[in-house]
Parts: C-alpha cells; sequence; structure tokens
C-alpha cells in the first residue's frame, strides 16, 4: 500500500465518519427534544386536571379560616350557659371540628402554607384560652367582648394566613 492510497482511503473514509458523527448528534438532540416535549404536555395536561382540585382545596381552607376569624366566629356562636370554660370549650370544639373536616386538604397544598393554617388555627385557640384566663372575665358574654376588645388591638390570626393563601394561589397562575 503506498501512501497515496492511503491518502485516498483517508478522503473518502474522514467525510463518512465526520456526516455519521453529524447525523448521530443531530438524531440524539431530536430524540432529546421530543422526549421535553413529551414530558411537557404530560405536565401540562396534569396541571390542567390538577388545578380545579388544588384551587377547591384553597378555596376550602379560605372558608375555614374565615369561620374560625374570631369576629365571625363569636358572633356565629351564642353562649350555651353563662360559664367561661363552658363557653371557651364550647367555641374551641367548634374550631377543632371544622379543621378536621378539611384535615384531607393539605394534600393538595405546600407544606408551608398547611404550617400557616395551622398556625393560624392554634393562635386563634391560644387567644381564646388566654382570654378566659384574664381576670376580667367572669361569664361567657365577658369572654366574648374581652376577645372581641383585644381584636381591635391586634389583627386576627386567621387573617395574615387568607394573604399567605391568596399569595399561593396567585403564583398557581
Amino acid at each position: 500500500m503506498d501512501f497515496t492510497r492511503i491518502i485516498e482511503l483517508a478522503s473518502y473514509t474522514l467525510p463518512a465518519i465526520i456526516t455519521g458523527f453529524v447525523a448521530y448528534r443531530f438524531f440524539e438532540l431530536h430524540i432529546k427534544n421530543n422526549d421535553k416535549k413529551r414530558a411537557f404536555l404530560l405536565s401540562r395536561e396534569y396541571q390542567k386536571q390538577s388545578l380545579p382540585i388544588r384551587l377547591q382545596a384553597y378555596e376550602r381552607m379560605t372558608l375555614f379560616l374565615e369561620r374560625i376569624n374570631l369576629t365571625k366566629l363569636l358572633i356565629r356562636i351564642a353562649p350555651i350557659s353563662q360559664q367561661k370554660h363552658d363557653y371557651e370549650n364550647f367555641v374551641i370544639d367548634q374550631i377543632e371540628q371544622e379543621f378536621e373536616h378539611n384535615l384531607t386538604q393539605q394534600i393538595y397544598m405546600s407544606d408551608e402554607c398547611w404550617t400557616i393554617i395551622t398556625t393560624a388555627k392554634n393562635a386563634t385557640i391560644q387567644m381564646i384560652r388566654k382570654a378566659a384566663m384574664s381576670d376580667r372575665v367572669e361569664n361567657a358574654d365577658k369572654l366574648r367582648e374581652v376577645i372581641l376588645n383585644d381584636l381591635l388591638e391586634k389583627q386576627s390570626p386567621s387573617n395574615a394566613a387568607l394573604g399567605f393563601i391568596k399569595n399561593e394561589v396567585a403564583d398557581l397562575w
């Protein structure tokens, strides 16, 4: 084999190898793009199906937070007796029942959002208990009055949680 024969062989082989490599890379990129497109379409379809369910969960938790807003809660729930501890326990039981009714909604929301909702519920209960321990409170009506007066000075815990839910729902779009 002489040198010209090797050069001739290389001149045919080298372009074929380069063309094969370019074709291989092109098809590899094409397959990756198709896989990404397919994953995107599946994700979009999943989001179309899950978005209404997630929005419904946020709606239910918004309703829960509105229902445990102390101003509305104390107006809606009248004292069952004049004993402040009976009324305190009755109101707290109403909050806990409402919470348990909506417990499953946590699977549709972020952990941070669920933690804030739970914190709002616990803070609301804590406000009721703290007011009931006050020396100013002798009966159920006085308990309602003290809690409502405390709310004039500070914001209800459920309002902060509602603000967080609104921001999280806005991020879904």
